[in-house]
């Protein structure tokens, strides 16, 4: 789980710096969905998706569910 949040954070760090964004768009970011980190198995994925710990959005891709979307 930690590793998948940092992956996060990482990913939405880096969409919020890119150039090509304005200069007054400020806000939350708009990556809400992530490749989880390839050295854990797909199966660690699919029981934090069981546990309620994350969402598969589909495509392979997975994000906090709702209510769990801080970032820290």
């Amino acid at each position: 789980m930690k590793a998948f949040k940092k992956r996060l954070k990482l990913t939405a760090l880096d969409d919020d710096s890119n150039l090509g964004r304005g200069p007054f768009s400020s806000g939350p970011t708009g990556v809400f969905a992530i490749q989880p980190p390839s050295q854990f198995p797909r199966e660690v994925w699919e029981e934090l998706c069981r546990q309620g710990k994350l969402r598969d959005s589909g495509h392979g891709l997975y994000e906090l569910p709702k209510g769990r979307n801080s970032l820290s």
